[in-house]
C-alpha cells in the first residue's frame, strides 16, 4: 500500500501488545500516520492484536491513555473499551486505564 507519496513498504502504523499472566493482554501503544486516519487501518491493527491475544488465551485487554489523546480515547471507546476507574500518573499527566473483554462467546474448550 502507498498513500500520500509514501514509498511502498513504508511503515504507516504500528501496534504493540503483550499477553500477561492471568488471562490478560495489554496494548502498549498504537500509532497510525495522520494521512491514514479514517482508512480502517487503526481498526485492522486493533482487531489483529485482539485476535492474537485471544489465541494466546487472553480473556480481557487493558490499555492506558492520557487525557490529551481525545481522538484515541474515542476510538478505543467506539471499539468496546471502557474506563476501569484506575488512574495513574505519567510524567505529570493523568493516565487512564481502559479494558475490554475479548472472551469469545462461542469458544469451545
Amino acid at each position: 500500500m502507498s498513500a500520500g507519496g509514501l514509498q511502498s513498504g513504508a511503515v504507516v502504523g504500528t501496534i504493540a501488545y503483550k499477553a500477561l499472566q492471568g488471562g490478560e493482554g495489554h496494548l502498549r501503544g498504537m500509532a497510525v500516520l495522520p494521512e491514514w486516519h479514517g482508512t480502517g487501518l487503526s481498526t485492522s491493527l486493533l482487531e489483529t492484536a485482539e485476535d492474537e491475544l485471544r489465541k494466546a488465551g487472553c480473556k480481557a485487554i487493558t490499555l492506558d491513555t492520557t487525557e490529551p489523546l481525545n481522538r484515541a480515547i474515542r476510538f478505543y471507546e467506539k471499539n468496546g473499551f471502557r474506563p476501569t476507574g484506575k488512574i495513574g500518573c505519567f510524567f505529570g499527566m493523568l493516565l487512564f486505564e481502559y479494558s475490554k473483554c475479548i472472551e469469545s462467546s462461542d469458544s469451545q474448550t
